[in-house]
């Protein structure tokens, strides 16, 4: 254990960050330099890029995160493959930054969610929560010679929390302000917001899922078009809103449950477009498209209003993750937040893209350091817990 001690002590970290979202369209990698631990955290971001999963991958991936669509014996191969394009991603963002492999202090890889399972449930007289993310850490360990942690949700759901969302604890080292009260918005797959009321605490940070971000838009646009997604919501401006549609969407019962509270694919993934092709009937795609984009805005601020208004009014709204480059999903924000600015974390000094990456670098940082980094409030666990399983 004498490295690890080593790495422990570092004042300063090389830490190459790793995660695919609920979007699985690929493997964001960053090279950070973390300097310190905790509230003393201290962030540069050296370099990012994004790497697309190899072609016909991400259908495979969706289509084994589906009840009853995978099998016991591929998704154990897709486990171990995972990690390999997880470890070839740390190994080209290490030569974009111009560094050797073996200058890297650490990994920390969140992995690709295959299916997330936050309500408890009863099983053989034993009350569960369960949540799956495969690219085994182990292998990206042993495949690039660097000490990788992994697998950070599992713990925080063994204290009887949700497992997410994991991100407010990075909004809170590195966005908390003094003088701001700020609300980061991170739009993924999954929408999640974090409230930083100005001088606040880690037991002030308010931070939930507030429902889809770009999994519906996305799967409408893969169904209809053969794309991946809305490239700059341009379909989407084409469209008109559908009021009643709209109204209908945000009917269903996630948004009324209390947080804490996390979502995935599992509610709002392709088995939610039966749903909203039913209530859609006739109506034109272009108009779906809109109503579709304004439904990830809609929610957002219905979430801020019912859940944060009351304890907190923002001065400005930080955003990050595919979204903004949305224009019609940030044009919506805009109009609904307004007179509140809505900017992207750029902002801030931080690249929109990247911030989940450098996130679970961050987290992996906590991790060798020996700091809880869940926050209670926000999963719904009973105590702060050390996340994630250390690969050496």
């Amino acid at each position: 254990m004498s490295h690890f001690s080593v790495l422990q002590k570092k004042k300063s970290k090389l830490v190459i960050g790793l995660i695919s979202g609920t979007s699985a369209d690929g493997i964001d990698a960053a090279v950070v330099r973390v300097k310190g631990s905790g509230p003393s955290t201290r962030v540069e971001q050296l370099a990012f890029r994004s790497y697309r999963y190899p072609r016909g991958f991400r259908e495979l991936l969706l289509d084994n995160s589906l009840p009853g669509s995978g099998s016991v014996d591929l998704l154990c191969e897709l486990n171990v493959l995972v990690a390999h394009f997880f470890a070839d991603a740390a190994k080209k963002i290490a030569r974009k930054a111009g560094m050797l492999l073996s200058s890297i202090d650490l990994i920390g890889s969140h992995g690709q969610t295959i299916h997330h399972l936050p309500v408890q449930k009863r099983s053989f007289r034993t009350l569960v929560r369960s949540t799956l993310q495969i690219g085994d850490p182990s292998t990206i360990a042993q495949l690039t010679g660097v000490v990788t942690v992994g697998d950070f949700r599992t713990a925080d759901m063994a204290a009887g929390g949700q497992g997410a969302p994991l991100v407010p604890y990075f909004d809170y080292l590195l966005f908390r302000s003094k003088k701001k009260n700020r609300l980061l918005l991170n739009i993924g797959g999954i929408a999640n917001v974090t409230a930083l009321p100005k001088n606040c605490s880690i037991h002030d940070v308010m931070a939930f899922d507030t429902g889809p971000g770009n999994m519906i838009v996305d799967a409408l646009m893969s169904r209809w078009y053969g794309k991946k997604f809305d490239r700059g919501g341009h379909t989407a401006l084409r469209g008109d809103l559908l009021p009643e549609l709209l109204l209908r969407l945000a009917s269903h019962p996630y948004f009324g449950k209390h947080p804490p509270k996390s979502t995935g694919r599992e509610l709002f993934g392709a088995s939610f477009l039966p749903r909203l092709e039913k209530l859609a009937r006739r109506s034109n795609r272009q108009d779906l498209l809109a109503t579709a984009t304004e439904f990830t805005a809609f929610t957002v601020f219905d979430q801020y209003h019912r859940f944060i208004a009351s304890r907190m009014k923002p001065d400005e709204i930080l955003v990050s993750g595919g979204g903004v480059h949305n224009r019609a999903m940030m044009e919506a924000l805009r109009d609904y937040f307004r007179p509140v600015p809505v900017l992207r974390v750029e902002s801030a000094g931080f690249s929109s893209d990247a911030k989940e990456a450098v996130c679970f670098a961050v987290l992996a940082n906590e991790t060798i350091s020996e700091h809880p980094a869940n926050i209670p409030g926000v999963t719904g666990a009973r105590k702060p817990v050390i996340l994630g399983k250390i690969c050496l």
